[in-house]
């Protein structure tokens, strides 16, 4: 067994450290202004997000691009704009999505060749993704999300050529145990980042064991960040911080500040999930730190 493989199944080898890395995911690919007026849309929104985020201690901003009108889009000419406007306005670290159910990638390897981001999203595997409503007795979306093997090396393969960070995205414990392959082919490499996705429908539920598992599953030496989806988001924010991990929050991720209220901005959030950590004897990482932290190299 390669030494990359024998650490699967064992703890991290680092303590919990003072220091996190906070990322703002700014606007995602299925909410609206219908259900938030606050999610950007425009390049120009995007980047004035960005700089919210970043002042309020985000060191990192995941993106997703979207039209004008507000659907989605994988268009490279877009995902070039985002960045310009983005740099316009600060130094935050560019972390872009990959997602589609298509099985076509063509269009995001381009982007990510192109425009080349430091850090780009990676599924890790198939899977149900839905939403169901208690009020209404039935689904407001039934899909899945394929994620196969040779779709995740085709962006892989891009991701390694334009020297841009995976950060490898796991909805559930299948996801994360199913990276040996990829590191038996050397495609990929440590050190590795994780993103632990809880509480979507047909993924991991929002839970302190399921993320302690999850934990559990990782080669020694690579970082995590969690994602809790909706309102269990600040607790899973919490338990995350409790066990030495990243954070992330975000429109994207969840509307509403801890009281019930809905967001007013993506910099209101961080500036929430800022003060937990703080709470809990941490800091938020500078720009400059959290490229340490995630092995990153100078901006591209």
């Amino acid at each position: 067994m390669s030494d990359a493989l024998a650490g699967l199944g064992k703890m991290p080898n680092h303590e919990p450290r003072d220091v996190c890395v906070v990322t703002c995911a700014v606007t995602g690919v299925l909410a609206n202004r219908d259900q938030c007026k606050n999610i950007p849309y425009t390049p120009e929104e995007i980047g004035e997000e960005c700089r919210r985020a970043h002042e309020a201690g985000a060191s990192v901003a995941h993106i997703h691009a979207r039209r004008d009108d507000g659907s989605p889009t994988f268009d490279p000419a877009v995902f070039a704009r985002i960045k310009e406007e983005v740099r316009k306005r600060s130094p935050v670290i560019l972390n872009y999505s990959t997602g589609t159910i298509l099985d076509d990638v063509r269009d995001q390897c381009t982007y990510i060749r192109e425009t080349r981001p430091e850090i780009a999203a990676l599924n890790m595997g198939t899977m149900n993704y839905s939403k169901y409503s208690e009020k209404r007795k039935y689904f407001v979306f039934d899909m899945v999300f394929p994620n196969t093997y040779e779709k995740i090396i085709k962006l892989l393969s891009a991701m390694n050529e334009a020297g841009v960070r995976p950060e490898l995205e796991c909805f559930d414990t299948g996801h994360t145990h199913g990276i040996w392959p990829l590191l038996d082919m050397g495609i990929l490499k440590p050190p590795l980042q994780f993103s632990f996705i809880l509480n979507v429908l047909g993924g991991i539920p929002p839970t302190l064991e399921s993320l302690q598992l999850q934990t559990k599953l990782i080669p020694p030496g690579s970082e995590w960040e969690v994602i809790g989806i909706s309102r269990p988001q600040w607790r899973m924010i919490a338990a995350a911080l409790v066990l030495g991990g990243n954070i992330r929050c975000g429109l994207e991720d969840n509307f509403y500040l801890p009281n019930g209220e809905i967001a007013q901005s993506n910099g209101t959030l961080v500036e929430t999930a800022v003060r937990m950590v703080r709470d809990v004897g941490r800091r938020p990482a500078t720009v400059e730190e959290a490229r340490k932290i995630l092995g990153l190299g100078a901006p591209q």
